[in-house]
């Protein structure tokens, strides 16, 4: 008898199984898994579609990144207005045209067409000499004015003020002085200008070196008498470019206005020397205000008084509430990419009926097959909220980077965004896990 002829012993059959099947090896004899077993399995199904796998939790990694990112960079910018304002100090009173429009913010101004603010009014809170106060700055500016030096030109922001707006707007120098009183008396063409005007009109010059030059404003020469030091840029607002001049020569040069006979600024700025008398200085200023403008009756005040610290409040709320909704409209990508996760794991169960139909028949609950199905969809999201988490970090690392405001860390974002991921997959991964769940067995061992 031939070796052909001899039967195979059933023992030497192998049949090798690609990696992606289903091994009834993982499958005991009572049909029922432990947890690690049912994660072994459901990462098997994982790794076996691992393209299909990375498209699914493509939309919750973008969902996640997209939040991440949005608030830690909202975070960014309301901690540089912040710190913008609080280097002001909280102990500063602005007074401005209008009045105060209610129901609203401190500094929402209703009916402040007219500039009734006067330098009159500065002049008089001057002459109260009162020892709470250490520094009044009326101010005047023109923006977009061009500035030529040589053949060199730039645009900047001229403000007409008082020598005290060194003190009251933190705006020191770093070479040379501010103009003095004498100069604001006698109208004296000088100024005092901004770190990146000496960088666009005199190129790699030192800041002393600019000292005693001239600048052209208007076609009119004003003499360099000192240099501010660089500082922070707030809003729209970039100090850096700001030119100071006596605010008298202001008046005269570049804007002439009057209200009853009067030049009129568009602020006054009042620094309290010591903050816990701020709500004190501003009930006299305002008394004072309405017998200077012969108001008798607050509902006729032509003037606000703003409280910087009360400002600072309603600007934390307004960035606030503005980086909540920017992350709400963020997470709606994160429903997008739940819709994707079931949409799969539908098409999961379909594939894998046959499947199914044998673990049942191997004496599987129907408990065990929602499990399965269920952390399938739990691992994808939750791998992608991480994933996504990285991405949203680096993203608002480099957004930052690029808007100049600190990059800052939202734990509670980055916590809250996993969660709402990993609910995602909890949620829309029950309807097929649960339909896979109810197959029946026989009808499952016969699908093809």
């Amino acid at each position: 008898m031939s070796d052909m002829s001899k039967p195979i012993p059933l023992n030497t059959m192998k049949t090798e199984a690609p990696d992606n099947a289903f091994r009834f090896e993982d499958e005991p004899r009572s049909g029922r898994l432990g947890f690690l077993e049912i994660l072994k399995i459901a990462w098997r199904s994982i790794r076996a579609n691992m393209l299909r796998s990375i498209l699914t939790a493509l939309g919750v990694i973008i969902g996640v990144a997209a939040v991440v990112a949005l608030v830690s960079v909202g975070n960014g910018v309301r901690q540089n207005v912040t710190n913008r304002f609080s280097s002001f100090g909280t102990n500063l009173l602005t007074i401005q045209s209008g009045q105060s429009g209610f129901g609203g913010p401190p500094g929402l101004v209703r009916g402040g067409a007219t500039q009734t603010l006067t330098l009159a009014d500065a002049e008089a809170l001057r002459d109260l000499k009162d020892t709470r106060i250490e520094g009044i700055a009326p101010a005047s500016q023109s923006n977009g004015q061009q500035v030529k030096a040589g053949s060199n030109n730039t645009t900047a922001t001229v403000i007409g003020s008082w020598p005290d707006y060194e003190v009251v707007q933190n705006a020191e120098v770093q070479a040379g002085t501010y103009f003095t009183t004498d100069d604001v008396d006698k109208r004296r063409r000088v100024a005092v200008i901004g770190n990146d005007i000496v960088t666009e009109l005199f190129p790699e010059a030192e800041a002393s070196s600019v000292l005693g030059q001239s600048v052209k404003i208007s076609n009119v020469s004003y003499d360099i008498v000192g240099v501010l030091k660089e500082q922070a840029t707030a809003g729209f607002n970039d100090p850096n470019t700001n030119i100071i001049i006596p605010i008298s020569t202001f008046s005269q040069r570049l804007e002439r206005s009057e209200y009853k006979g009067e030049p009129t600024v568009r602020t006054i700025t009042v620094k309290v020397a010591d903050a816990r008398d701020v709500s004190a200085v501003e009930a006299d200023l305002t008394t004072l205000m309405a017998n200077l403008h012969e108001k008798t009756s607050s509902d006729d005040y032509d003037f606000n008084i703003r409280n910087q610290a009360s400002q600072l409040e309603s600007v934390t709320a307004v960035f606030s509430t503005l980086t909540l909704f920017l992350g709400a409209i963020a997470g709606i990508s994160l429903l997008v990419g739940g819709i994707g996760i079931m949409n799969i794991m539908l098409v999961s169960v379909t594939e894998r009926t046959r499947e199914i139909g044998v673990r049942k028949a191997l004496g599987a609950k129907p408990r065990d097959i929602l499990s399965q199905f269920l952390l399938e969809a739990i691992v994808l999201s939750c791998a992608g909220g991480l994933i996504g988490i990285g991405i949203g970090m680096v993203i608002a690392y480099f957004s930052t980077s690029a808007l100049s405001v600190p990059f800052v860390v939202s734990i509670p974002s980055m916590v809250l965004a996993f969660a709402f991921s990993a609910a995602v997959g909890i949620f829309f991964g029950f309807y097929p896990a649960r339909r896979a769940a109810k197959l029946d067995p026989v009808d499952s061992l016969r699908y093809e």
